[in-house]
């Protein structure tokens, strides 16, 4: 998407997170490192746009700061999770709001088929509980989500990878939107 309007890209960076993979083995153990390391390297990079960029104005990210308290609630203990918020309340308010938000929404099923097609050998050990308890996460931040425009996408059966059609689909739609909630669940 990045690359078809002229935006400048803002990836995830889970390789760089040392913590990540001990955490998919041993989630109780690790959960706090994992989530204070992410929680950084997002701040950092989104801090990094108040600075502007004269060529690229627009930026696409596929991660927003609000997700990582989420993660949090589903991974750490009562007092990690007072520690984590005390820091990230510390944080937060540095990053800029998005424009747009995008949330690609799919039941757990799908997730699964996805993140074994994704490959990341130490992903595979993720529980289907984690990902149904993130899901169900996910959907109660969003229902209540007004801070900046929102596009809720049925993904369920939509392969913007390996579909350009349905990338161009989403990709009209999206340009069709100043603000607002939508939604998006082509008859496809």
């Amino acid at each position: 998407m990045a690359a078809s309007i002229g935006a400048g890209l803002i990836l995830e960076q889970p390789a760089d997170n040392p913590f990540l993979e001990r955490f998919y083995r041993s989630p109780e153990q690790y959960a706090l490192q994992t989530q204070l390391y992410f929680l950084f390297q997002r701040v950092k990079q989104l801090t990094n746009l108040r600075q502007g960029d004269l060529f690229s104005p627009i930026h696409i990210a596929d991660f927003m700061l609000e997700k990582d308290p989420l993660f949090a609630r589903q991974t750490l203990d009562e007092d990690e999770l007072y520690l984590y918020e005390q820091v990230y309340k510390q944080l937060a308010p540095e990053v800029p709001t998005p424009d747009l938000v995008i949330y690609l929404q799919a039941p757990t099923d799908v997730l699964v088929k996805r993140i074994r097609k994704r490959g990341i050998l130490f992903e595979r050990n993720m529980e289907r509980d984690y990902l149904e308890n993130l899901t169900e996460a996910y959907t109660r931040f969003f229902l209540s989500y007004h801070d900046a425009a929102l596009l809720m996408v049925n993904a369920e059966s939509i392969d913007f990878l390996d579909n350009d059609e349905h990338y161009l689909l989403l990709l009209d739609h999206v340009n069709s939107i100043q603000t607002g909630r939508h939604y998006f669940n082509p008859a496809i």
